[in-house]
Parts: structure tokens; sequence; C-alpha cells
């Protein structure tokens, strides 16, 4: 039995890698300071895990989180474009500052590995697809830039203290326990709980962008393989975790009207500064040296999202 922290443990991956480590009866910590995680993601297991209420950009709290742990999954981020092009620096502190403390921490702490959840966007709005790893990045937002500046941490630690990192770079993960209520939630949670109450969707811009939808087991997986897998396969190396398929928003809006029984239309509104038009992954390199492959794929992962979110507004309502 392994000791894994989650940071971010409350979050929507967070707390999705937490039930998975208590499925394999692995040990678990967690740490989150609840600024976008929720408690309620936690509340039936909380009491089976290790969970510290603290901040990251607490250097001695981290340190403490990271005490006699094997494996950190890093999840813990503001994961927002728009939000980061309102508050550069207040992404910077998050998504930089806290990834610094976490490396410090694990290094001095001796810990294993740390896996860290990169993100897509670090790509840009470059026209090649698919995404592969060796391609110069060419982020947009302040938070891509934040994003790939930790990556950069990543592979620092790597190779100047010895400490095994592995990033992941996340393409539009989606799946229960997204929170559709948050102005800077994934477009899949907010028009699953808008179409669902009978409320109309606006896509910014034509709805022809295109995005690698990616069903939260298949980031899980991603995840555990990635803290197993031979140092000598991973260590200090960036991964694309996705699908390999591409589906634009208007499709997506077709699709979830028959799994929600919408019988409205959709609305269109201006192009969002940092966003970007398509996103499509190269997977090769996870499949070989990770052994990683989709278990869950898109139109699956969908009914799945929209089932849990239709039990929980039955929940509400009752």
């Amino acid at each position: 039995m392994a000791k894994y922290l989650v940071t971010g443990a409350a979050g929507f991956i967070g707390s999705s890698l937490v039930r998975a480590l208590l499925d394999r009866g692995e040990q678990v910590r967690g740490i989150d300071n609840f600024a976008t995680g929720k408690r309620s993601n936690l509340t039936e297991v909380l009491d089976r895990i290790d969970f510290h209420e603290a901040d990251l950009l607490d250097l001695d709290a981290t340190h403490r989180a990271c005490a006699g742990v094997d494996y950190v999954l890093h999840q813990a981020a503001i994961p927002s474009v728009p939000k980061s092009v309102l508050d550069p620096l207040g992404s910077n502190r998050a998504n930089v500052d806290a990834t610094v403390n976490v490396l410090v921490a694990a290094r001095d702490a001796k810990v294993k590995r740390v896996v860290y959840a990169a993100s897509s966007s670090a790509y840009g709005d470059t026209p090649t697809l698919p995404k592969y790893e060796a391609m110069n990045p060419s982020p947009i937002s302040p938070y891509a830039v934040a994003k790939l500046a930790s990556e950069y941490y990543m592979v620092s630690f790597y190779r100047c203290y010895g400490l095994e990192t592995v990033s992941l770079r996340y393409f539009n993960i989606f799946g229960p326990r997204q929170d559709p209520s948050s102005p800077y939630s994934g477009v899949l949670a907010k028009f699953s709980m808008l179409m669902l109450r009978g409320e109309q969707p606006t896509i910014f811009g034509d709805g022809e962008q295109s995005r690698d939808f990616n069903y939260i087991d298949n980031a899980v997986s991603a995840n555990l393989l990635a803290c197993t897998t031979p140092a000598s396969e991973c260590a200090g190396r960036v991964f694309n975790v996705a699908t390999g398929r591409r589906i634009t928003l208007n499709e997506t809006f077709e699709a979830l009207k028959k799994l929600t029984g919408y019988t409205g239309s959709l609305k269109y509104g201006p192009e969002r500064g940092g966003d970007i038009k398509h996103s499509l992954a190269d997977i090769t390199l996870a499949q070989k040296h990770l052994g990683y492959k989709p278990l869950v794929n898109f139109e699956e992962g969908l009914q799945r999202t929209v089932e849990w979110y239709q039990s929980e507004a039955r929940a509400v309502e009752v």
C-alpha cells in the first residue's frame, strides 16, 4: 500500500482521483483551500482520508502535506482562461508559485514522484493538428503561460534534484462533479445542467470550434499509470492525455439535446479572448510509454455525465 497526496482534492479531478485511490486500497491524503474545490465533492469519503484544509502558498503547510508521502498528484489550480485574463497575478500565484512550493516540499520529503496536471492550453492556437508534445509551445492566456511554466519547473526539479516528475497535458476533461454553476466551468458541465433545466445555452463563437473531450475516468487512469510506470519511460517528460478525436461545440449541443430532452435553440455570443479554436491530441507517446488508452469514449462519457447531473437535480428536488 502506497501513500498518495492529492492537491486540489476537493476539485472535480482531485476528488475523482481520491475515490479511485481509495477503491484500490491506497492511503490518501488530500489538501485543498476550497478556493475552487467544493467540500461536497468529498462528503462521503472525507472520513477515509487524511485531509488538510490549507493553501499551497503556505510552504509550511505544504511541507506537512508532503511528509511521509510516496506520490503527489498535483491537481490544484485556478483552471480558468477567462479568470487569468482578468487576474494574471492571481493566476500566477495559484498556478506557478503554489506549484514551486509543492516541488520544494516533495523534494525535501523525498517523495518518489510528482505527477502534474498540465494543460493543452500550452499549445496555443497553432494551426497544426493534432498537437504533439515536441511542438513548440505557443501559450496565449496568462493561465496557459502559468501551466507551461510549471511544466518547466517539473523538468527542472527532475534534472537538478533527481525528483521524478511527470506532466500530463489534459485536453478538455469532463464528467460527474464538474461544477456547472461556475462562470469558468467546462462547457459540457454548463450545457448539461442548463439544458436539463430547459434553459438556453450560449456558445461563444460560431460553434465550429472543436475540442478533444476526454471523460474523467481516462484522466484518472493516466495519473495512476504515471505513478507506476518505470522512471526510464516517463520521468521528466510531458504526455498528452486525451482521446485523439475532436468534436465541434455544435455537434456537442446536438448530442446533449438527445440526452437531455432539450427542445430549445442555441444562442451564439462573441468569441472570448484567450480561447483556442481547435484542440486535438496525438496520444502516441502516452500510449507507448505509459500504457495509456481511453477507457470511455465521448458518447458513453456524455451519457454518464448527464445521468449524474439528472440524479443531482432529483436529489435537490427531494
